[in-house]
């Protein structure tokens, strides 16, 4: 698996000329080519890019409708988010506006925040089957990212120790155990996710729990922001 490579001929739409044309305004766009961020809807979260943004409003290339909501919030990877609400959306793509006022150089610049410079990790309610010392146990998923997740997991897990986990809903994955807080453990990928290919999987599970109205299983203790996968 490797990281997904954008083609960048739509890079530099403006919001204005897509097919509702909403969204006109005076100030200047900025084009990122890429940039992986979470469509928040509600609380549940979904992968997405920015492809161009100005101080106004942003566009954003989906994987997955966006699901019936009453709040909507952009979310970086160093953990800054912005309220926005929807102004256009088509199968690929969505239009937002900001709802406050926004520093548009840090939203380009993400070597600020909480966590700067961090992977985009989406938190996620999700069993699985770990497999470690010739046993078999089963751990809860934290949150999940494109090269490593946050665990939960009875067993006491080794540093750099390599396990299987198997999810059911995707190829089993090996990954090694990066940081351990038992139960709480974070593990590195031994193949990385692509951007697309992760989304399209965690989108369904996001989606059952918007059906549920709730998340699919109980966290059994909250995984740190500082240390998940």
């Amino acid at each position: 698996m490797s990281h997904e490579q954008q083609p960048h001929d739509d890079v530099r739409q403006d919001l204005s000329d897509d097919a509702s044309g909403a969204m006109r305004r005076s100030a200047p766009r900025f084009t990122l080519l890429i940039r992986a961020a979470k469509l928040v809807a509600d609380g549940r979260e979904f992968l997405c890019i920015i492809r161009d943004a100005s101080a106004t409003g942003v566009k954003i290339r989906l994987f997955t409708p966006i699901p019936d909501h009453s709040e909507l919030e952009i979310e970086l990877g160093n953990g800054d988010r912005y309220p926005v609400e929807l102004v256009w959306s088509t199968p690929d793509y969505a239009g937002f506006r900001f709802l406050g006022e926004i520093d548009i150089e840090r939203l380009l610049d993400e070597s600020h925040g909480a966590f700067p410079k961090r992977q985009v990790r989406l938190r996620i309610a999700m069993d699985a089957i770990l497999h470690s010392g010739g046993e078999a146990v089963r751990v809860a998923f934290q949150d999940i990212s494109q090269q490593g997740a946050g665990i939960e997991c009875e067993k006491w897990l080794l540093m750099n120790e390599l396990v299987r986990i198997d999810t059911g809903i995707m190829a089993p994955i090996y990954a090694k155990v990066r940081w351990r807080s038992h139960p709480r453990y974070g593990v590195i990928f031994e193949q990385t996710f692509r951007l697309d290919e992760l989304a399209r999987i965690s989108a369904p599970i996001q989606l059952g729990e918007a059906l549920q109205g709730g998340p699919m299983r109980p966290s059994i203790l909250p995984a740190p922001d500082s240390q998940a996968g």
